[in-house]
C-alpha cells in the first residue's frame, strides 16, 4: 500500500529542522542577561578547539562561529552517533546600547562567556533643569533622575 501522506516522515523533517542533524548541527544554545554596566552572553559550545572559534563584530551585528570535527576514523564501524560535529553559527542583533568596541570574550569549560559593556551615553544621568519660580527672581536649578 502506498502512503500519499507519511505523519512519521514529516514529522522527522520538523525535528531535524529544529535540533539540526550530524550534517547540518542546531544553533548553538545561549543565556543573555545584564549585570551590573554590562550585558553577558553565555553560549554552549563543548568540544571546541580555540582555535577554530571565530567572533567578529560588524556595526551592531555579533557573528560566532565555532567548528567541531569529529575524532571518529573513517574507516570506524559507527555504533552510535548522537554528537552534533562541523560548523555552527549563531548571529546576535546587539542594540545601540551597548559599546561594540569592548567586547571581552573568554572560553572556558565548553562555555563562551561574552561581556558587552553598557555605552556610556546609554546609562542614567542626573540633568540640570532651571527655574524662573525663585522668590528672589533668580533662577533655581535643581537635579531630577532621566
Amino acid at each position: 500500500m502506498l502512503l500519499q501522506h507519511d505523519p512519521f516522515r514529516d514529522f522527522d523533517r520538523l525535528t531535524q529542522q529544529v535540533f539540526g542533524t550530524v550534517a547540518r548541527p542546531s544553533g548553538m544554545p545561549l543565556d543573555a542577561w545584564r549585570e551590573g554596566d554590562d550585558f553577558v552572553v553565555e553560549l554552549d559550545l563543548p568540544g571546541i578547539d580555540t582555535e577554530k572559534l571565530d567572533i567578529d563584530v560588524e556595526r551592531n551585528v555579533l557573528t560566532i562561529r565555532a567548528e567541531r570535527l569529529s575524532n571518529v576514523p573513517d574507516a570506524a564501524n559507527m555504533v552510535a552517533s548522537e554528537r552534533s560535529w562541523g560548523v555552527f553559527s549563531r548571529q546576535l542583533i546587539l542594540g545601540d546600547a551597548l559599546d561594540t568596541e569592548k567586547v571581552d570574550a573568554d572560553y572556558t569549560a565548553g562555555v563562551l562567556r561574552l561581556r558587552i559593556p553598557i555605552a556610556e551615553q546609554a546609562k542614567p544621568r542626573k540633568i540640570a533643569i532651571s527655574s524662573g519660580d525663585a522668590a528672589d527672581g533668580r533662577k533655581e536649578r535643581k537635579r531630577i533622575s532621566a
